[in-house]
């Protein structure tokens, strides 16, 4: 755990260079390229060669910008597995980024605070069930913060990178990284307008726009406006988002980029449904078992990305960027109370005792990264160079209050719930205010020997500093540490069409946050390897990974005390990924994959707390052992009419549902989608699309059982797309 300061004042800067580090830090980031810069020219200028391939078409889709962390190296020639989600699978009924990620069966679903952040798993490894999970922007930091749901307005595409990479990325989950690539401005004029609608009273507005100004300026905006109720009753939604975006390119070889970010979502909290003696039929999963009276808690965000790329000659670039991201989150909530001497459901069945809180919560959240990229030989060798370094500064305010009665107090009958009682005062139960800094050096070098064989080495330097005050239980805190991670890896082509490779690599995440006693979380450390081999020929790629990770420090919800987290020690994740997509006609593409999962931890953990012991082998909360994805899409003509149609399904097994209950057991499902679009005029496209065909009942995530949210059952939607 932070060890405790009684005598430092919360975020002193007397014993830690708190101050001081973001400065030091961006001299040294944006001193690295002109230090280096000689070097790599003088080394590409040793030979004569022509451009590397891997320089064009970087990406499966084009844009404007050299993704950071990539350098000039293309997604194919890395030792590692990837999935791209591109616009072909994010048009449609998606309208956030949760929902996307279910195209994968790499990632699982977690606890998402009621539908108010994203919260997911990648190959087993969930993060803090109290925060919201993280990703990146454009290569920033996105989700660390209290940002909503992210909306599909601005995305372009997303990078599901799995496995090792922590030796660049630095700060992350052994199970892999999810990357947003942002919508970026174009020259040539271009826009479109859709109308939605649906079921509960859904209604929603998208827009995007793009042009050059002149020859060297261009601008985008993005944006929505969504209005919706819910299956769950009295539950709504409202969301604002606005992503305007400017291009400047003074040359052919520099660009500058900006990119904001603005949302406003309005949602009455929701703790979901009970679930008794493990019968999900315990209430329809539409019972609402909050208080409509608590109103909406808000969340908002304002973000900002400056970048700027120079191409310094034919084989080196140089990018600089700089993200500012501010999110809060404050509202009421009336939770299910968790600990069963105080609810009195378990007495007569019917009565459920509630607590009352008050969040407050608030982040600011600034980084940094500067880089180097080419390529230069040596004697036969030719070396694909990345060097970099980004730094950052994160601070969270977390003022928890809370009403908790006894057993019989403010309480609601869930079979026949009569809302608008007199709602208790609050009182502080936590004021927990963290600073984070740290910065990183980072350099990969994949190395092609021969035509064949490429190997892969890089390595990461992480330094950081913590301070940690939780006002209620008293003293401040502080931690700080630097961490080194190495990566390797090899691939080897077997034919023009058959590659494989294996890699390794070392990581660690400084976790953010308490426990209920007010204490700060060990950094989490992380080791994963992976082997696997791909195929790609006459449109069609597949592929098939084989991976295991182990993860210690590993944080889980405390049912106890509920809304907190706990550190359980050690968890593993052996798993299976098989991939396949192509054409199976001029018309039909076929994209589907699977994957088996076994994670669990790997020590015996016991909570004095809980009084409960988790033994090693014990599996962890929302992940599944088996899930699978399959998409259909055909395009077709309609009496000489543009059409297309669509068919999802996905399937999730059985999870465990609750850490301390291993009987406890999500059902496993099946969700079937379906939709359709016809061109009805070259420019006016309306389409229509039913999710959950059948009508299944399926759980979306749970906390324990008495916190389980159920997922939507069949929805339909329709809307109609302008293009100009």
């Amino acid at each position: 755990m932070l060890k405790k300061l009684s005598s430092l004042p919360p975020f002193s800067t007397a014993k830690l260079p708190f101050t001081t580090l973001p400065l030091r830090a961006l001299t040294l980031a944006l001193a690295l390229p002109q230090a280096l810069l000689s070097l790599a020219v003088n080394a590409s200028n040793e030979t004569d060669t022509s451009p590397n391939e891997s320089d064009v078409a970087l990406d499966t889709v084009t844009v404007t910008y050299q993704q950071a962390y990539r350098g000039n190296t293309a997604p194919e020639a890395l030792p590692q597995s990837m999935d791209v989600l591109d616009s072909s699978l994010l048009d449609g009924p998606l309208t956030d980024l949760q929902t996307a990620l279910s195209y994968s069966p790499s990632v699982s679903r977690q606890n998402s605070l009621g539908g108010l952040w994203d919260s997911f798993a990648v190959r087993g490894f969930p993060g803090n069930e109290n925060m919201p999970s993280g990703y990146l922007i454009n290569g920033f930091s996105g989700g660390r913060g209290f940002s909503g749901r992210r909306d599909i307005s601005a995305i372009d595409y997303i990078e599901i990178q799995k496995g090792p990479g922590s030796a660049l990325y630095g700060r992350g989950e052994p199970g892999g990284t999810i990357n947003i690539i942002t919508k970026k401005p174009q020259f040539l004029p271009a826009g479109s307008i859709t109308l939605e609608g649906g079921s509960y009273n859904h209604k929603r507005l998208e827009g995007d726009y793009t042009r050059g100004i002149n020859d060297q300026l261009a601008f985008r905006v993005t944006g929505a406006l969504q209005d919706s109720d819910s299956f769950r009753d009295e539950v709504f939604q409202r969301r604002k988002v606005l992503n305007p975006s400017l291009l400047f390119t003074p040359s052919d070889d520099t660009k500058v980029l900006y990119e904001g970010e603005y949302l406003n979502h309005e949602q009455l909290f929701d703790r979901g449904i009970v679930v008794l003696d493990n019968d999900f039929d315990t209430v329809p999963r539409s019972r609402y078992l909050g208080e409509p009276g608590d109103g909406a808690t808000e969340v908002r965000a304002i973000g900002h990305q400056l970048s700027l790329e120079q191409q310094l000659n034919s084989e080196w670039r140089m990018s600089l960027g700089y993200s500012n991201r501010r999110s809060w989150l404050d509202g009421f909530s009336s939770d299910t109370e968790l600990s069963p001497s105080r609810q009195s459901l378990y007495d007569d069945g019917e009565t459920l005792t509630r607590q009352r809180r008050l969040r407050d919560y608030q982040t600011a959240d600034h980084s940094f990264r500067a880089e180097l990229s080419g390529s230069a030989m040596t004697g036969n060798i030719e070396h694909n160079l990345l060097l970099g370094a980004d730094g950052y500064r994160y601070r969270l305010d977390q003022n928890l209050d809370r009403y908790r009665g006894g057993n019989g107090t403010y309480t609601l009958n869930i079979f026949a719930p009569e809302y608008g009682q007199d709602q208790p005062e609050v009182a502080p139960l936590n004021r927990n205010h963290e600073l984070q800094h740290g910065y990183g050096f980072y350099l990969q070098d994949l190395m092609t020997l021969t035509d064949d064989l490429r190997v892969l080495v890089g390595a990461r330097f992480d330094q950081y500093w913590q301070s940690l005050h939780e006002k209620v239980y008293g003293a401040p805190q502080s931690d700080s540490g630097n961490v080194t991670s190495p990566r390797v890896g090899v691939t080897y082509d077997l034919t023009d069409e058959l590659t494989t490779y294996v890699s390794h690599s070392r990581g660690f995440l400084p976790l953010t946050g308490s426990d209920a006693d007010g204490n700060g979380f060990d950094p989490e450390r992380s080791r994963a390897s992976e082997v696997g081999v791909r195929y790609s020929d006459a449109g069609w790629y597949a592929s098939l990974a084989y991976f295991q990770a182990t993860k210690s420090n590993v944080l889980t919800a405390d049912p106890v005390n509920a809304g907190f987290s706990t550190q359980l020690g050690e968890a593993k994740s052996d798993g299976v990924e098989v991939e396949a997509s192509g054409q199976l006609s001029a018309q039909t593409s076929l994209r589907v994959s699977y994957t088996w999962l076994d994670s669990r931890t790997s020590k015996d953990a016991v909570n004095p707390d809980w009084g409960v012991e988790i033994p090693a082998g014990s599996a962890l909360v929302n992940i599944p052992e088996h899930s699978a994805n399959l998409m259909l899409r055909h395009h077709l003509m309609i009496r000489n009419i543009p059409s297309h149609a669509a068919l999802t399904v996905n399937y999730v097994g059985e999870r465990l549902g609750e850490t301390v209950d291993p009987d406890y057991i999500l059902p496993e499902h099946w969700l079937v989608d379906v939709s359709a679009g016809v061109e009805v005029l070259p420019d006016l496209t309306v389409e229509a699309a039913v999710t959950n065909l059948t009508d299944t009942f399926w759980v979306d995530n749970s906390y324990s059982a008495l916190w389980t949210q159920p997922g939507a059952p069949r929805t339909y939607k329709a809307s109609l797309t302008y293009e100009f």
